[in-house]
């Protein structure tokens, strides 16, 4: 299986929701340990990288990407 691809400050997609109703989730920290912000609420949960990777849908919104896109202004 293919391992996912996630960085700090991702907006992530989990399988079961956040006891608010969403589902969406900032990460926030990274490590042994990842820390996730519920993007409804704000509440953060530190889980460890295992149960997370395990429990990650997809990436929905990458940092990455809309820092490389800010850049190109024509």
């Amino acid at each position: 299986m293919e391992r996912k691809v996630f960085e700090l400050g991702d907006i992530v997609l989990m399988k079961k929701p956040h006891p608010c109703g969403t589902n969406e989730m900032e990460i926030i920290r990274m490590g042994m340990d990842i820390r996730i912000k519920c993007t409804g609420c704000q509440h953060s949960v530190l889980i460890p990288r295992a149960k997370f990777e395990k429990n990650l849908k997809k990436v929905l919104r990458s940092k990455s990407a809309s820092t490389e896109s800010d850049g190109q202004d024509n």
